[in-house]
């Protein structure tokens, strides 16, 4: 099942799934049996003429100060979680057309599934990102154990 950023810790702890990718430490896997799979470092993906495009690294400081650049929604609605913006910033675009012109904070792997007009900078200050694979304790399925055994040894 996709869904958005958060949901997968939430559908996991109310039964909607048997298991789930979560992303610690931004995920809580408490009450959750995992298995770390990948740890990543954080980079900051923008515009390429915003001005901070050419820099070789920000840090979180940079990242938290920038107030031209909402964060990105999806066309399905939901929103990632919002850093505290000065008052009268603009708000996350809704016309597709404005996303283009919008700031993300991200692990190492997702800039490589962008197109040629963002940069990618890195924020070596941030907190590294593990993915997890996660299921309740209490399972006995097979088809997980099987799944987790599996992504594991990926």
């Amino acid at each position: 099942m996709l869904c958005g950023p958060g949901q997968p810790e939430s559908l996991l702890r109310n039964g909607s799934a048997d298991v789930a990718l979560l992303h610690r430490p931004y995920d809580t896997t408490a009450g959750f049996d995992t298995e770390d799979l990948h740890a990543e470092q954080q980079f900051w993906v923008q515009p390429l003429g915003h001005l901070l495009a050419d820099r070789p690294h920000l840090s979180i400081a940079d990242v938290n100060a920038l107030t031209d650049l909402p964060l990105p929604r999806s066309p399905s609605g939901w929103k990632l979680p919002r850093r505290p913006r000065p008052e009268g910033s603009r708000p996350c675009p809704a016309d597709p057309a404005d996303r283009a012109r919008t700031g993300l904070r991200t692990h190492e792997s997702l800039p490589a599934q962008l197109r040629g007009d963002h940069a990618v900078v890195r924020v070596p200050d941030a907190l590294v990102v593990t993915t997890v694979i996660a299921w309740p304790p209490q399972s006995r399925s097979p088809s997980v154990a099987c799944l987790a055994r599996t992504a594991a040894h990926l």
